[in-house]
C-alpha cells in the first residue's frame, strides 16, 4: 500500500508496549529496538506526541527500560499489574490508548499505532472516518489481519529484523 508521507504532517505515535514486547519475545526471542521503530513511525514528519503504555511489575525491574523510553522523547504512561484472587494477572491499556487517540485527534494528521492487537480495529475505523491517516506497525506474524487491512499503511517489523530487533542477552 502506497501512501503519502510528507514532512508537514503532524504525527502522534501510540505504543502498545506489552503487545510489542510479547510478540518480539515469543516470535524471535528478542527485544524491540524502539529507537528504530520510532524513526519508522515518524518518517521525517513532525512528531507532536509519542506515548508508550506500560505495565509496572512488583519487582520494578523495568524501571531502566522506562527511563530509556523517556530519553528517546517518549512519554511513558504506567499502570500497575493487576493480580486477582487465584493468581490471574491482567495488564491492559487498550481503552486508555483509544481515549488518548481520540483526545489527540484535533492536533494530528496521522496517528501511528504500534500494536498488532485486533481490538484496535474499531478505533482505526473511527480515526479514518474522522479524516485521519492511520498507520500501524507490528510484527506481521502476530498482527491482526483485519487491523493490517484497515490501516492506511502497515509496517511489518519482521521484514527487517536486524533493524527492529535487539537480541536478548543470554
Amino acid at each position: 500500500m502506497t501512501i503519502i508521507k510528507h514532512k508537514e504532517q503532524r504525527v502522534g505515535v501510540l505504543i502498545d508496549v506489552q503487545n510489542m514486547y510479547h510478540s518480539a519475545k515469543n516470535l524471535y526471542g528478542a527485544r524491540v529496538n524502539f529507537k528504530e521503530v520510532m524513526k519508522a513511525a515518524v518518517a521525517g514528519r513532525k512528531l507532536i506526541r509519542a506515548i508508550a503504555y506500560v505495565i509496572k511489575t512488583e519487582t520494578g525491574e523495568e524501571k531502566a527500560f522506562f527511563e530509556a523510553l523517556t530519553k528517546m522523547g517518549i512519554e511513558v504512561k504506567t499502570k500497575d499489574l493487576q493480580i486477582f484472587y487465584g493468581g490471574l494477572k491482567k495488564a491492559d491499556w487498550d481503552v486508555g490508548m483509544a481515549v488518548d487517540a481520540i483526545r489527540l485527534l484535533p492536533l494530528l494528521d496521522v496517528i501511528v499505532l504500534i500494536s498488532g492487537d485486533g481490538d484496535f480495529c474499531p478505533l482505526v475505523e473511527y480515526l479514518r472516518n474522522e479524516g485521519r491517516q492511520v498507520e500501524t506497525i507490528a510484527f506481521g506474524k502476530s498482527a491482526s489481519a483485519k487491523l493490517k487491512e484497515l490501516a492506511d499503511d502497515f509496517i511489518d517489523l519482521s521484514e527487517n529484523q536486524n533493524k527492529y530487533l535487539l537480541k536478548l542477552k543470554t
